[in-house]
């Protein structure tokens, strides 16, 4: 178990590396955003580049965030019963959703997004817009934000079992979103 912990923290490490790399991409999106709106207003100029780097800086955090947010316990989650039972009920919860769910859905779409990637490379895809950007960058990035996913929610997976096995103990809290 010592083993598979490890290789849980090392996940956990790089969902929190890239976690703070979209936070970053959130800071830049906006400046780009902002710097596009000023140029548009002020010099009466735009290129689709700088609004689809807007959508591929956006494509990034949204990926590459969602394995921090799963290693956070912030991700989104149907409370019906979830709030209303024992912490161990919770990590049985989250151990079944893990396995039925999350991973096999990630692992399905990492592997279904790869060859959606592999062409648009091997072709040089490139926008239809006049000065737009190359496609290939965000279709990887949706290769690369499900394979995280993935690895985080084996990291997760480790953990829980660790918890049920007691070996660690683990925070159940789950803060339900202010209604």
């Amino acid at each position: 178990m010592s083993v598979l912990l490890a290789a849980s923290r090392l996940i956990d490490s790089i969902s929190q590396f890239m976690g703070k790399i979209s936070e970053y991409m959130v800071l830049f999106c906006c400046l780009i955003s902002a710097g596009n709106a000023i140029v548009r207003y002020a010099f009466n100029y735009s290129s689709n580049g700088w609004l689809e780097i807007q959508w591929y800086l956006f494509a990034f955090v949204v990926m590459l965030g969602a394995s921090h947010a799963l290693r956070n316990n912030e991700h989104v989650r149907v409370d019906l019963i979830y709030g209303s039972v024992s912490d161990r009920a919770k990590i049985w919860i989250d151990i079944v959703g893990l396995i039925l769910f999350l991973l096999p859905a990630c692992v399905f779409l990492t592997w279904i997004c790869w060859p959606f990637f592999a062409l648009s490379y091997q072709q040089g895809e490139i926008s239809g817009n006049a000065g737009g950007l190359i496609r290939w960058p965000v279709k990887l990035v949706l290769v690369a934000g499900f394979g995280l996913l993935s690895l985080q929610g084996v990291s997760e997976l480790i953990k829980r079992i660790a918890a049920v096995t007691g070996h660690i103990s683990i925070d159940t809290k789950y803060e339900k979103p202010l209604q």
